[in-house]
């Protein structure tokens, strides 16, 4: 269904937690940001072109609509926004996984309204020195806007925009986010560990560690089990593992073919 183009001079968030502040110091300068979160609750700040909370009429007025809010919690957030969006506005999501998100959007938003999937491939950690540069997967899903999103992402807040499929993107996050989660995971309930005499890979190891120590323990469990791809990736590193564990207890002779020949070959 066509639906009229509408020029987005403000936007609304639904969701103000550590993401939702990041994006909001990042998108004052250029919009007017009304924000909805009663779990969180956003204080009015006039800084840049202002900020401020709102209810879900609120930020259903504006021309584009962030839904901010933890992946498990984004179908009620969809029924609750859905009555009172106008014709021609664009929702969008930041979750860590596209798939399940995209037909979520797609069964409970109105045609009226145009979609797009986003990514951003960073948080409140890497992204606390500054975004420039900085990687935002963005999935097209209902709509012409997704291209004047991306335009904008380039061009005014200097980030590398990945045009991709909810399916395409889930396939790679499988492994991209997920072994670096489930790494970070285990590396933590290890600790102590050495911090004096350290190699430098070990110090990048532990700096990847710390960008995601702290992310909501939904942003963990969205990236292992809401994406329908990670279970293959995450068997196939345990598979690996157990074969390597089985080399270095047991020598060549034991280890499984596969293994010897992969270890021959690097």
């Amino acid at each position: 269904m066509h639906t009229p183009r509408r020029q987005i001079s403000s936007i609304g968030v639904m969701g103000f937690g550590a993401f939702g502040r990041l994006m909001a110091t990042h998108l004052q300068p250029h919009f007017a940001l009304s924000v909805f979160d009663p779990g969180q609750p956003a204080t009015a700040d006039s800084s840049g072109k202002g900020l401020t909370p709102t209810d879900i009429a609120g930020i259903a007025a504006c021309g584009l609509v962030i839904l901010a809010v933890p992946v498990d919690q984004l179908p009620a957030a969809l029924a609750a926004l859905s009555p009172h969006l106008r014709a021609g506005a664009i929702v969008l999501d930041v979750g860590s996984v596209k798939i399940g998100p995209a037909i979520a959007m797609q069964a409970g938003l109105p045609e009226h309204v145009e979609i797009i999937g986003t990514h951003p491939l960073f948080g409140p950690q890497s992204g606390r020195n500054g975004i420039s540069g900085l990687k935002i997967a963005l999935c097209p899903i209902r709509g012409r806007s997704a291209w004047r999103i991306a335009a904008f992402l380039r061009k005014v807040l200097r980030l590398k925009v990945i045009m991709t499929t909810p399916d395409a993107h889930d396939r790679e996050a499988a492994m991209v986010q997920g072994l670096t989660h489930l790494i970070a995971k285990i590396l933590v309930r290890m600790e102590p560990l050495p911090r004096r005499m350290t190699t430098a890979s070990f110090d990048l190891l532990m700096q990847a560690t710390e960008m995601v120590r702290y992310d909501a323990p939904g942003v963990f469990l969205a990236i292992e089990r809401a994406n329908p791809h990670a279970k293959a990736v995450r068997d196939q590193f345990f598979d690996l593992a157990e074969e390597m564990r089985m080399l270095l207890e047991n020598g060549h002779k034991s280890a499984p073919a596969k293994t010897s020949r992969n270890l021959a070959t690097t």
